[in-house]
C-alpha cells in the first residue's frame, strides 16, 4: 500500500524520498517448527514461466494500498542492503532475524544483504516489539493520523515500509515485528515483511502460490517467491522499469533464475529453516 502523509513526512526526513508501507501478520523460519515442516513437505516447487511472470507483475509492480497515481514500476535496492535490528522486548529475536537474513541472501542471487551493528551505515531497520506495543510503535513512528489510516486499511499484525527516490530505487526500508505473538507468526511475518521491504511490495489473493497472499501462510522462503525475488534482483531488471521493459527481458532472466533457484534448493544447499497464521497489508507509493 502506498501512503502520501507518510511520504511527505519521510520525504522531509529523507531528502524527498517517497514512502511505501507494507503490513502483514504470519510466522516462522529459524528452528523447524512442525507447522513449517508440514507446509514445506506439501510445497509446490514446479512452475511455468507464465505462472512466475504473472506473479511478478502483480507482486513487484503493484501496491496493495495505493495512495495517489499507481506506480507500476520496479522498486528495488541497487546498493548493498545493511540491516540494523532494534530489540525492545523478550524473547530476544535478533538471532532469528540474522538467520532469516542469511537464508534470504543464500536464495537470492545478486542481493548483497547482511545484518550490521552500525545503525549509521544501515539502510534497513527491523524493530522487534512485544505484541502489546505493536500499535503504539506504529503511532510513534507514523503519527496518530497515519497510524489510524494504516489500522483501518490494513489491520496489520506486522508492518514494513520503503522509501524510494525519483528513480524508484529503494533508499530506506523498515520492518516492525511482534516478537511474542507465536513462533509461527513471528517467522511468517518476518519473511514476508522483509521480502516486501526489498521490493515485493504487493499482496494479491489471485496468486495462490505466494506468501504475498493474505490467505497463504508459509513461515519459510518458499520456491515460488524465490523465483519472484530472483527475477527482481537480476541486474538486468532495473529500478523504474515498466511492465513492457521487464517483459522484453523475462525469457533470459527466467532462465537464469531457474538455474539459481534449482541449485539453491538442491539437497546439499537446502538446510534453511523456518514455522502458521497471518494477515497482510501493504502500502506503496
Amino acid at each position: 500500500m502506498e501512503n502520501s502523509a507518510a511520504v511527505n513526512r519521510i520525504a522531509i526526513a529523507l531528502a524527498a524520498i517517497a514512502m511505501t508501507i507494507a503490513g502483514i501478520g504470519s510466522g516462522p523460519a529459524n528452528a523447524e517448527n512442525p507447522d513449517i515442516s508440514r507446509r514445506r513437505a506439501s510445497e509446490r516447487t514446479e512452475f511455468t514461466n507464465d505462472e512466475i511472470k504473472d506473479g511478478f507483475f502483480k507482486i513487484a509492480l503493484n501496491a496493495e494500498l495505493q495512495l495517489g497515481a499507481p506506480a507500476e514500476r520496479v522498486r528495488k535496492f541497487d546498493e548493498p542492503v545493511r540491516i540494523f535490528v532494534v530489540s525492545k522486548g523478550l524473547p530476544d529475536r535478533r538471532r532469528e532475524i540474522s538467520t532469516i537474513v542469511q537464508d534470504i541472501r543464500a536464495r537470492v542471487n545478486h542481493l548483497d544483504v547482511a545484518v550490521t551493528n552500525n545503525r549509521q551505515s544501515a539502510n534497513f531497520v527491523v524493530t522487534l516489539v512485544p505484541d502489546r506495543d505493536f500499535n503504539r510503535t506504529i503511532r510513534a513512528r507514523y503519527g496518530i493520523g497515519k497510524a489510524a489510516q494504516i489500522q483501518q486499511s490494513l489491520n496489520p499484525q506486522c508492518l514494513s515500509g520503503i522509501g524510494k527516490d525519483e528513480r524508484y530505487r529503494i533508499r530506506r526500508a523498515e520492518v516492525i515485528l511482534p516478537i511474542d505473538a507465536g513462533e509461527f507468526t513471528f517467522y511468517d511475518c518476518a519473511y514476508e515483511e522483509m521480502l516486501q521491504a526489498l521490493g515485493a511490495i504487493n499482496d494479491d489473493r489471485s496468486v495462490p502460490w505466494t506468501m504475498f497472499n493474505d490467505d497463504v501462510q508459509m513461515g519459510f522462503f518458499d520456491v515460488y517467491d524465490q523465483y519472484l525475488l530472483n527475477v527482481l534482483y537480476d541486474p538486468r531488471i532495473r529500478p523504474g522499469m515498466t511492465r513492457d521493459d521487464v517483459n522484453a527481458l523475462l525469457p533470459d532472466v527466467l532462465a537464469t533464475a531457474r538455474t539459481w533457484v534449482t541449485d539453491a534448493n538442491s539437497p546439499r544447499q537446502a538446510d534453511g529453516r523456518g514455522g502458521p497464521g497471518r494477515r497482510s497489508g501493504a502500502r506503496g507509493d
